[in-house]
This record gives C-alpha cells, structure tokens and sequence, in this order.
C-alpha cells in the first residue's frame, strides 16, 4: 500500500465518518452473514479498523482475531469495550499473519480495494489461504465499478451533495485507480480526507481466488443474500478452500 491515510486524525472520527455503516440494518445482516460461516473456528479479519464487525460477531461468541495496517485505528478498537478480547496484529492483509489458523477470513466495506495493485490483491488472497483451515472460506465485500454511469471522456462522479459534506470519485481506468474525495464542512473550518483504492471486477476476484487455490462458493448483491445481477452495485463473494492447496 502507499501512503497510510488512516492516521490519528481520521481514526479518532472514523465511527462518526461512517456512522451510516453502522447502522444496525447495515451491520446485522453483515454479522449473521458472517457467523454462519465461521464453522465453529476462530474468524479474521483483514483490515479491522475501529471493530464495526469484529465487535459485534465478538459477541456472537465467534473469536475474532484481526490485521490492521493503522495503529491509530487499532488503538480506537482497543478503547472500545470489548476491544481487548480482540487480537489485533498491525501489518499489511496482503503479507502479515496472524497467529492460528481460522474458519473464516473476511474483508469488509471494499478493504481488498485499499491494495492498489493486481500483484497486491492475488498476494491478499494467497495471505487468506494461508490462514484458513480446510473447507475455510474466504468473504469479501466490495462495490461494482460504477463505471457504467460515467460518461465518454469524464474521470470524476459525485457520490454524495450535501449542506455540510460533499464527496466526489476520480477514475483512472488505465490503472484501474480510484481517488475518493471526501469535504466537510462546519464548525467554523473544513475537513479533507482522500484516499486511494484500485477498483476490482467480480470475475478478476475469481481468477485471483483461483490462483490461491480457492473455490468460488457464491455471489450475492448484499449480505441479506439478494441475488447479484449485472444491475447490483456491490457484491458479498465467498471463497472456500477445499484442501491444503498452493495458497
């Protein structure tokens, strides 16, 4: 990864950012979804953040170990009540472990997007077979390009127009870069926040699963298990390893 954007700053008012996301609707379907395949073992997750999921699936009795390359937000999940029963190793999700072997490696909330190369993100899968036990599997959630709604010769689209925030994406298709922007407004100053991502195709996830020696399980549009269509803006993909394979 280049620059870490998730410093003090942005971890101490990541929860207020993003509160959309934890939102119950949000966040209770994501977590059932994930303790329904954890298959009794201890679960990872990869790029854990604050703790939105790994808090709650903690309570669900599931183990929760984590990789985090921010230790300013590691730090926010270790404030937080519960946060000690969560091990938090700080590194990068395409090369760090974690100790143990799991029934379930996740990422959330476009984290594999964070890796900004190809070599990266099949280095993130590879790293996932590696932690999980035979028959564990791999989740991944993560938006659709929106690429469809650009338009010939335009690079940037607003996601979000409001009195006190704005929010607009930058698009390099060559690369298949992403530069989300992010303003905030009030209080008397203003906030910026902006951060890189490569924008990865559902088919491209499973080639590079394939390449760690995973195989595709299902594709949904959602963590309710909507059916994904080439309509769906975003998709929940499950991976499973089958034996000790080359990841």
């Amino acid at each position: 990864m280049e620059e870490n954007v998730w410093n003090t700053r942005v971890a101490q008012h990541y929860d207020e950012a993003f509160a959309p996301a934890f939102n119950p609707q949000v966040l209770e379907p994501a977590v059932d979804f994930l303790a329904r395949r954890t298959r009794d073992a201890p679960a990872l997750e990869f790029a854990v953040g604050t703790g939105r999921v790994a808090l709650p699936l903690r309570a669900r009795g599931v183990h929760v170990f984590g990789i985090e390359m921010s230790e300013p937000m590691a730090a926010q999940l270790r404030a937080k009540p519960g946060g000690d029963a969560i091990t938090v190793t700080i590194g990068d999700m395409a090369t760090c472990r974690a100790p143990g072997r799991f029934g379930l490696v996740y990422a959330v909330c476009n984290a594999i997007t964070c890796l900004l190369s190809q070599s990266e993100q099949v280095a993130c899968f590879r790293n996932a077979a590696r932690h999980l036990l035979p028959g564990g599997r791999f989740v991944v959630e993560v938006e659709v390009p929106d690429l469809q709604r650009l338009p010939p010769g335009e690079h940037a689209r607003p996601f979000h127009v409001g009195p006190d925030q704005v929010g607009f994406d930058t698009f390099e298709l060559a690369d298949q870069r992403m530069v989300s922007h992010h303003y905030r407004f009030g209080g008397g100053g203003s906030e910026i926040f902006r951060s890189q991502h490569r924008f990865v195709w559902p088919s491209e996830l499973d080639l590079m699963a394939q390449l760690a020696g995973l195989v595709t399980e299902g594709r949904w549009a959602d963590f309710d298990e909507a059916p994904f269509t080439s309509s769906s803006r975003s998709h929940v993909s499950v991976w499973r390893k089958s034996s000790e394979g080359p990841g």
